[in-house]
């Protein structure tokens, strides 16, 4: 009865322990699907916000400007159809000439935008002067104040002041002064491409218009209550200056593309026309991504 007994404990903590074994390859079977399902929906996410993108410049390079999507900034939104059941995109497209250029604004205009997006005048004068002696060759400090190489080695920094123009917006944060809140909140309105001293209203966002003077909320309405195949005339900021202008060619763009739970985001700039490669119909300039589970 003793060996019986034995035998059927035996037999039960077997069975437990098998019955623990299946459940636990049961669990591991389990979280792998789900990773697969959430990798497999942030894939198909990004390649929907690739998708954007593309899409995105094709709209905005329409010749009939009837179906032309503006680049000032507004949010369009797009179906992707079967190509993504139940996926949706949100796209923003700004032109280049409607930001500040860290190469061309002057220490005024700079210092205009950085106050109209937090900063103390001082701290905004300070900066915008910094950036002017980032980008000259001579080693003057602004009257304003400024950083040429002896403040940035007084600041423990081993480089000095580049003497050259900005290659990138995100040069920026290397310039003494910048701190990375203020870098995060400018950076937007911020390019090294237009080529001018003065961005255009027409495609200017919220800052960049509050920085030259417009009341920001009430220019943007205007504009983004107009549409080309409206057949209204296009508005005006001021009587001979409209608030429709012809597209550089040079762009930002957002794509934001959201599958089943998971968000993709992707961010460039770029130019229109291709590289030299058959088939380029744009050249990328920046290239950011992001995703999040949102």
């Amino acid at each position: 009865m003793k060996s019986r007994g034995a035998a059927l404990l035996l037999v039960l903590w077997l069975v437990a322990l098998l019955t623990a074994v299946v459940g636990s390859f049961a669990l591991a079977a389990r979280t792998e699907h789900l990773q697969g399902q959430v990798l497999a929906r942030g894939t198909e996410a990004r390649a929907l916000a690739r998708a954007g993108l593309e899409y995105a410049i094709w709209r905005v390079t329409r010749e009939d400007r009837r179906l032309r999507w503006m680049a000032d900034g507004r949010e369009y939104r797009w179906d992707p159809g079967t190509l993504s059941p139940g996926g949706e995109v949100a796209i923003r497209i700004g032109d280049e000439q409607g930001k500040v250029d860290l190469n061309m604004a002057d220490a005024e205009l700079l210092a205009a935008l950085f106050q109209a997006t937090g900063s103390p005048r001082a701290e905004a004068a300070a900066v915008a002067a910094a950036i002017l002696d980032w980008r000259d060759v001579d080693e003057l400090t602004q009257p304003a104040g400024g950083a040429e190489d002896r403040d940035y080695a007084a600041a423990g920094r081993h480089y000095g002041a580049a003497d050259s123009p900005f290659g990138s917006v995100a040069e920026l944060e290397q310039v003494l002064g910048m701190t990375p809140d203020l870098y995060a909140r400018v950076a937007p309105a911020l390019t090294v491409y237009s080529g001018r001293p003065v961005p255009d209203p027409a495609f200017a966002p919220g800052a960049v218009l509050a920085a030259l003077g417009y009341d920001a909320d009430a220019v943007r309405a205007r504009r983004e209550a107009w549409s080309p195949d409206g057949g209204a005339p296009p508005p005006q900021l001021t009587p001979g200056q409209p608030l429709v202008a012809d597209n550089s060619g040079t762009y930002s763009i957002e794509s934001r593309a959201r599958v089943r739970g998971r968000t993709a985001v992707l961010r460039v700039v770029v130019r229109s026309g291709g590289n030299g490669l058959p088939g380029s119909a744009w050249t990328p300039l920046r290239w950011e991504e992001g995703a999040s589970p949102r």
